[in-house]
């Protein structure tokens, strides 16, 4: 069971969400919060495995909120926005959030995009998130892709990095490399571990750092 906790200002809208949610037998909505820092305690409290956050709330906002909840705990932070800010979004993943989703998301969409943050499988609207990915990775005074690890990397795990980076789910990478899944398992783990990533988001920012993937 998934385990997670839905955090936006407007009463509304947090119901509505909640509500989605609670429609799929393999979600648990433990918790509700109506800014970042009742997000915060939420996540200390109840240990989610996702996280549904807003980014523009009073008082402590969802930028502020997704760093606490990313550096103190395991928690995937799954961020609403619009994309009509790319600051929020590039300021979100430097605070260490694993997902992006539109507001205007269908109810299916939403219930699948927890799933996909809280398993860690592929990344969401992976055009749109290559993209900013792509912007924020190219940001002057980022580090060098080698000072995480990336100079460690075999060629298939470079690979296998690649394609992550454009968006591949597990199974489509090992079609493309005539592996089987579980290899593409094994390889993900190691990339984690080399590179010291949380999660995909984070292969990807390293992926593009190192040249290893472009914006089509």
């Amino acid at each position: 069971m998934t385990r997670v906790v839905v955090a936006d200002d407007q009463a509304l809208v947090r119901a509505g969400l909640a509500g989605i949610l609670r429609t799929a037998p393999d979600l648990d909505v433990v918790g509700e919060a109506a800014d970042g820092a009742e997000a915060v305690e939420a996540a200390r409290a109840l240990r989610p495995d996702v996280v549904l956050m807003d980014i523009r709330m009073p008082g402590t906002d969802g930028l502020a909120a997704t760093r606490e909840i990313a550096a103190a705990w395991t928690s995937r932070v799954l961020v609403l926005t619009t994309f009509d800010l790319d600051e929020y979004v590039y300021a979100a993943l430097r605070g260490g959030a694993s997902g992006f989703l539109l507001k205007d998301v269908p109810p299916a969409g939403l219930i699948d995009a927890v799933r996909v943050v809280a398993a860690g499988e592929a990344l969401l609207a992976p055009s749109v998130t290559r993209r900013l990915i792509a912007e924020f990775a190219a940001t002057p005074g980022r580090p060098r892709a080698e000072a995480d690890g990336f100079g460690n990397l075999t060629v298939r795990e470079r690979e296998v990095l690649a394609l992550v980076a454009e968006g591949l789910s597990n199974g489509e990478i090992a079609d493309r490399l005539g592996i089987g899944a579980g290899t593409v398992r094994t390889h993900l783990g190691r990339l984690l571990a080399k590179l010291r990533a949380r999660d995909r988001v984070q292969l990807v920012i390293i992926a593009f750092r190192a040249g290893l993937a472009r914006v089509p």
